[in-house]
């Protein structure tokens, strides 16, 4: 069952009526699915059900649901196994051969989706990256190539190196939007080239508070004939030159991606071992 992702009104009367139908409600920290629920008037038993015991709050809420009992899932914002706690658990009840009712409800990705005036016909989730800066600048080049809009979560604490990551791995000019404390009091939503990402976010402290939805603009598709040219320049210029080089110069000749066309290089490299 989603939950508000800031703004409490946000709730739907489904959940308030299936909050009040239940015999008890699995959430990630009782304080706060408490709070929720008695803003509403609503009281139930709550089960501990987060990162560090899902497997073992799943086993739980199995043997109740096979005793007939009825059971609500909710993280503390958002909806529960997407980038929160929860898909361990639904795993466990299906796999028991139970129901499975998903109650939809407010997104922070696409809430930020909605407001950005990117294409977003297509969108790729990513979430949230590893927090370590080597292995995050490796997960964002992996991502290079992606035409879809991608949507990422970030921390506050990690957002001004975050965008460091964005610079340091894709075009200066790709548009990028910041996302914060969507549908609370201090909501901001901000639209800029990436170029301007390091300056805006370090023009106003305030901007590093709250949590983050970061949309980056997808990678220009080529079509396929201009991709069948730029392989065909590239495969001659491997037979004569070291792959680094031979990626640039076909860059330089067909207008391809020079990243794009080093990682077809080393995949042709693989191909002929």
């Amino acid at each position: 069952m989603a939950t508000p992702i800031g703004n409490v009104t946000d709730i739907g009367l489904r959940a308030l009526h299936v909050l009040g139908l239940v015999d008890a409600v699995a959430c990630e920290d009782t304080r706060n699915t408490a709070h929720l629920m008695g803003r509403f008037g609503i009281s139930k038993p709550l089960l501990a059900a987060h990162m560090h015991n899902e497997r073992e709050a799943g086993e739980t809420i199995v043997r109740r649901l096979q005793a007939g009992e009825r059971i609500a899932l909710v993280s503390d914002a958002g909806t529960p196994a997407v980038s929160d706690p929860g898909a361990k658990i639904v795993d466990a009840v299906r796999a028991a051969g139970l129901r499975v009712v998903p109650l939809p409800g407010a997104s922070a990705a696409v809430a930020a989706l909605s407001a950005s005036g990117l294409v977003n016909d297509q969108f790729y989730f990513v979430g949230f990256l590893p927090a370590k800066p080597k292995q995050r600048d490796t997960a964002l080049g992996a991502l290079r190539n992606v035409t879809a809009t991608m949507v990422f979560y970030e921390a506050p604490h990690r957002i001004a190196e975050f965008a460091q990551s964005l610079v340091a791995v894709f075009e200066p000019t790709r548009q990028v939007v910041f996302a914060r404390e969507l549908t609370k009091l201090f909501e901001e939503i901000h639209r800029c080239p990436l170029s301007e990402a390091e300056a805006w976010l370090a023009g106003d402290a305030h901007r590093e508070k709250g949590e983050f939805v970061v949309l980056l603009e997808g990678a220009a598709a080529q079509s396929d004939a201009q991709e069948a040219e730029a392989e065909r320049v590239l495969k001659i210029l491997l037979a004569e030159l070291p792959l680094k080089q031979a990626a640039s110069i076909a860059a330089q000749i067909t207008g391809a991606k020079k990243n794009a066309l080093y990682d077809r290089a080393l995949a042709l490299k693989d191909e002929n071992r």
